[in-house]
């Protein structure tokens, strides 16, 4: 059976209604053969991205940054995991086993969205993931159409799972 990781940080209420969202999108009745695994930021291992997929990322927006709790997640499976730096501490080319794997990212932010959308695709980059959905940014208390953004955009990596 094909594996999502759900990888989020959320530590508010919209946060949490968000990935309530993504994860009834990936657990869609017509998406067979799908096993989606949520995992909070902090407790997610490079053992779990291994396992998956594919992925789909959540994070507040921070003083411009992704939360605390993604980048620590990132810094402490990145190598593991297929992560490559050039010489100048760069991107490198990616040559991990979880190279080429979809993934989709929702942010969430009071002002702006901007630096963490940034720093997450950044990273996702040096990874060699494949962006699957268009980073769903929302900024203030979420809309009805946001909540529907955020179940459409786990269908939509579920999907890209089982072609």
């Amino acid at each position: 059976m094909l594996r999502l990781l759900v990888i989020h940080h959320s530590p508010t209420p919209t946060l949490a209604t968000l990935t309530a969202q993504v994860v009834a999108g990936a657990n869609d009745p017509e998406l067979a053969g799908v096993e989606v695994v949520v995992r909070e930021a902090l407790a997610t291992t490079a053992d779990d991205l291994l396992a998956a997929d594919g992925y789909v990322l959540g994070t507040s927006a921070n003083f411009g940054y992704m939360s605390g709790a993604l980048k620590h997640m990132f810094d402490s499976t990145f190598l593991a995991v297929g992560g490559a730096l050039d010489a100048s501490g760069g991107a490198g080319d990616p040559a991990g086993s979880t190279r080429n794997r979809p993934f989709g990212l929702y942010v969430h932010g009071r002002y702006d969205t901007t630096g963490a959308t940034r720093s997450v695709l950044a990273i996702t980059g040096a990874l060699g993931w494949r962006q699957g959905y268009d980073v769903l940014e929302i900024l203030g208390e979420p809309t009805a159409d946001d909540e529907q953004a955020a179940y459409e955009l786990g269908g939509t990596i579920a999907a890209l799972l089982v072609g």
